[in-house]
């Protein structure tokens, strides 16, 4: 075979790319000052050519990613907080994460940190939010887009935004999943209904209704048992704010409500934070009382010690760690430093019981070993 001259591969180059052959010498050869926007169009064109020769990096400077949290002390932020700083500590000296915890509640400052780059004067290169689902959210989120900007959302999916990458699980099969496990775990021993009277009560507590996570996650959970489980009466979701307080007093309440009734509480599933007073609660009602199937979210450190109790049954965990990889994966294909495009499926989820527990060291409170300095607060 001909080997074809350079010449005619410059060519070739400029028409892809759209440029002068003269620009494709100078990005090529890095000889002359040449845009970034033109810099990437000339390596991308000559990689789809398959030019064979070492190209350079199409990118200058720091390449600056926003990230944006719900400011929140539950285990699955304090997780997504550690997995950012350990992978952050994996990616090239020239990506800066800037990190920012915002108030959820209050809007403004919440929008104000979607609008505003964390370094002014400086260029933002991509957008991940933990944050919930507001009218006012999608339209920043749109606006961000609009402008070339790619945003990746963690946790949640966040409704009516094109183009936005939804780096989070399924949570409408989470739910499923744990509506799953509550029949066999409780329906079954139940019997069937007799046709008045369900044979047991399953109580399901969430964080709050607002979060289209926790929605998603009850409506799950009651499609199951409902098709499935009818003999067993499911409770409306009970938002407990990721309270533990609140969380205790309802299952009090539901513990007497059982009492009272006959029928006794057989399951109960908390998509959210909190657990501590569903475990307080329990244990204060006494060794005598019967099994109570227990199904909750994330692997924390208390968690892990109640599901080796046997007091909880199941945990569903969303695996943080993976988010922000896929999260990070987007972003950075975007950017140009990753051929290889994120998944466009949701994240798969872990469950997690008392027999596949292998970390023998605390799980969330184990500090790391590496300095942190790859993350901007």
């Amino acid at each position: 075979m001909t080997r074809r001259k350079k010449s005619a591969r410059f060519v070739e180059i400029a028409a892809a790319a759209g440029v002068s052959t003269a620009t494709v010498n100078r990005v090529l050869n890095e000889s002359g000052s040449v845009s970034a926007p033109t810099r990437a169009k000339v390596v991308a064109a000559a990689k789809r050519l398959g030019v064979p020769r070492v190209l350079p990096d199409p990118r200058h400077g720091l390449t600056r990613f926003d990230v944006i949290l719900a400011q929140s002390p539950t285990p699955y932020f304090r997780r997504l907080e550690l997995a950012l700083q350990r992978t952050a500590q994996m990616l090239d000296a020239r990506i800066v994460i800037h990190r920012h915890r915002v108030d959820a509640q209050d809007e403004a400052q919440v929008l104000a940190a979607i609008g505003k780059s964390s370094q002014p004067g400086h260029r933002r290169d991509g957008l991940m939010v933990a944050l919930r689902d507001s009218p006012a959210v999608r339209q920043a989120l749109r606006e961000q887009i609009a402008s070339g900007l790619p945003v990746v959302t963690l946790m949640s999916p966040i409704a009516e935004v094109p183009q936005l990458h939804y780096a989070g699980i399924d949570n409408l099969s989470a739910g499923r999943t744990a509506g799953h496990f509550i029949g066999r775990l409780a329906g079954a021993s139940q019997g069937a209904p007799d046709g008045v009277h369900p044979a047991g009560q399953v109580l399901l507590l969430t964080h709050s209704l607002s979060y289209r996570a926790h929605a998603e996650r009850m409506l799950g959970c009651q499609q199951v048992l409902a098709q499935r489980h009818p003999q067993l009466a499911v409770s409306a979701p009970v938002e407990c704010l990721d309270d533990a307080d609140r969380c205790h007093l309802a299952v009090q309440r539901a513990l007497l409500t059982a009492r009272g009734n006959g029928r006794p509480l057989v399951a109960i599933y908390h998509s959210g934070a909190g657990t501590g007073g569903v475990a307080s609660a329990l244990q204060q009602a006494g060794a005598g009382l019967p099994h109570i199937a227990w199904i909750g979210h994330e692997l924390s450190d208390d968690h892990r010690r109640w599901l080796q109790q046997g007091l909880l049954d199941l945990v569903i965990d969303q695996d943080p760690d993976g988010q922000i990889v896929a999260g990070l994966q987007h972003l950075l294909h975007a950017c140009g430093y990753v051929e290889q495009a994120a998944p466009t499926e949701p994240n798969e989820f872990r469950l997690f019981c008392a027999e596949n527990l292998r970390r023998p060291t605390p799980y969330l409170d184990a500090p790391l070993a590496a300095p942190l300095d790859k993350i901007v607060r």
